[in-house]
């Protein structure tokens, strides 16, 4: 907390005078009767100095004017009470004290769709997820950019080529939806036919070759399956800075395996070059028609990266059944040492449907991305029929992304749809209802509550508790910024509009005749709705004005 720096330089500094080198952190508390704790002290209760460590730590915090009152646990735990008067300055510029001292520049890949197939349940929390990644990186002073990383390269493109062709459907009259239908049956041919097996191979060699009939109809293919994409990005409020693709860095493949050969870090092994790092199982660098995989497009796209992006950090959000993928991918970087950056792959767990079983369409398909949104815009409008298209709109991006977000990234879910559209609970609506009270209760005071600073000494218990709520925004964003978690501020944002609720409810604040305790709670609303602002931010919700 930056209001404590000082605080924290005092008991560092006396850690170190007695031979113990600790970077002290304050933490929230578990204890209701405190708001922060220091838990360095633990692992030092053997020391022959501790007790006068104990002691001169009583001084220092005594002395400290933020701090009201304050424990030395028999097991060392440091718990503080802060004082409230220093409350009343920490919500000035709230978004500096999440700033990081050293900004990275930082690539999050994520979305990873294929051309010729929509955008599907699938992708639902690698979307979310992201965004609220790419948000609060940017939220702390990062330099971010987000990838949608198209798999618009490969085997899967030439069978849809090879199928298209062999079936003389024309490219230029397709849509989506005949796309749609077309990939499977190409992918099916390919594993049974073992004459089209060997032209889609032809087709994607000559691909490989920049063929120029062939070019000229995979960008058609790419133009309709990328204009579709965007469609539904836009309507679920999602963007990209970049839209690079396996393509991209399919030219980059042959030198890059070339230099590999010459370091003699790859051999043949029954036609596929493999790679020499010792693993089990082997990592494949191509297979052994010659073709590449998905992992050698992943280690050229670090190469191309490393180059026009000059990346400190990438941070790959795909579900956790691709753990072995990138096991070797990461392996692979430090092997062939085609970059130093830090590279992780942040997993997380499946959407099921209420059985647990994947979510799938009553014909069996995996449910499109805009067939769950109109299922959850249709349900909120026979909820809510007297609120406008856009404001349901909003609300339905709401529920796909607090339900989503709010559960730990790594925990498979069941998408309940009657569950997530309560006005009560740990749901989307409940959080935009509180932003949307809070908004009104503002506009119908018609007080000017820039003016004066809080009187803390006529707070009432939820007054206080809401105020000590607002402390806890910075440990948990950088909670979840240190740990790609952005439940704990989905979490968060769950328990603030709860405080807030409560002192709501608590009394009717438009009609105290206590001028003072009315502008007390009016500021306090106002905290309110600039802290849920901030975090429906970082995790790309946009809060709406009316319910």
């Amino acid at each position: 907390m930056r209001k404590l720096e000082n605080l924290k330089s005092e008991v560092e500094n006396l850690f170190k005078e007695n031979g113990l080198d600790e970077n002290i952190e304050f933490r929230i508390s578990n204890i209701d009767e405190y708001d922060l704790q220091i838990n360095n002290l633990v692992k030092h209760q053997d020391s022959k100095n501790i007790n006068y460590i104990s002691l001169e730590l009583k001084k220092i915090l005594i002395e400290n004017d933020n701090i009201s009152n304050f424990e030395i646990t028999k097991n060392y735990f440091i718990n503080l009470r802060l004082n409230m008067d220093y409350f009343s300055s920490y919500f000035k510029d709230i978004k500096n004290h999440i700033k990081v001292n050293n900004p990275k520049n930082i690539i999050l890949d994520y979305g990873g769709p294929n051309i010729g197939k929509p955008l599907h349940v699938g992708h639902l929390r690698s979307l979310n997820i992201g965004r609220s990644l790419y948000q609060i990186n940017k939220l702390a002073g990062n330099n971010v950019l987000n990838d949608i990383h198209l798999g618009d390269w490969g085997m899967p493109v030439a069978q849809i080529i090879c199928y298209m062709n062999k079936n003389n459907i024309d490219l230029e009259k397709i849509e989506i939806e005949d796309l749609e239908a077309i990939y499977p049956k190409a992918s099916k041919q390919y594993q049974e036919d073992s004459t089209f097996k060997f032209q889609a191979q032809e087709v994607n060699k000559k691909l490989n070759e920049n063929e120029d009939k062939l070019l000229k109809e995979w960008t058609k293919l790419k133009s309709i399956s990328v204009k579709s994409i965007k469609e539904t990005l836009a309507l679920l409020n999602h963007s990209f800075d970049l839209w690079m693709g396996e393509s991209d860095v399919n030219n980059l493949i042959p030198s890059m395996i070339d230099d590999f050969k010459k370091d003699k870090k790859i051999s043949l092994d029954d036609g596929a070059y493999v790679s020499n790092f010792e693993s089990d199982p082997k990592i494949l660098i191509t297979k052994s028609d010659g073709s590449y995989l998905y992992l050698t497009t992943d280690l050229a796209t670090v190469l191309n990266r490393r180059v026009k992006n000059k990346v400190d950090k990438t941070l790959y959000i795909v579900d956790k059944r691709q753990k072995l993928h990138f096991e070797q991918l990461f392996n692979s970087i430090e092997y062939f040492q085609l970059d130093d950056g830090i590279y992780s792959h942040v997993e997380f767990g499946t959407v099921n449907d209420l059985n647990g079983n994947p979510f799938r369409t009553r014909d069996g398909d995996t449910k499109k991305l805009t067939e769950l949104f109109q299922d959850t815009l249709s349900k909120l409008k026979s909820i809510n029929k007297e609120l406008d298209e856009k404001t349901n709109m909003i609300l339905a991006n709401t529920v796909l992304t607090f339900s989503d977000l709010i559960t730990n990234r790594k925990t498979d879910y069941k998408f309940d749809l009657d569950k997530f559209t309560k006005i009560n609970g740990k749901t989307g609506i409940y959080v935009q209802y509180a932003y949307v009270r809070a908004r009104k209760l503002i506009q119908n005071s018609k007080m000017n509550i820039d003016d004066g600073n809080l009187v803390i000494t006529e707070f009432d218990a939820e007054d206080e508790y809401l105020m000590r709520e607002f402390l806890k925004f910075e440990y948990i964003f950088i909670q979840a910024l240190s740990n790609n978690e952005p439940h704990h501020l989905a979490d968060y944002l769950y328990e603030l509009s709860s405080a807030f609720n409560s002192m709501y409810q608590n009394v009717n604040i438009l009609e105290n005749k206590n001028e003072i305790i009315k502008l007390n709670k009016l500021k306090l609303t106002n905290h309110f709705m600039d802290y849920s602002k901030l975090i429906m931010q970082s995790l790309g919700i946009q809060p709406i004005k009316k319910m």
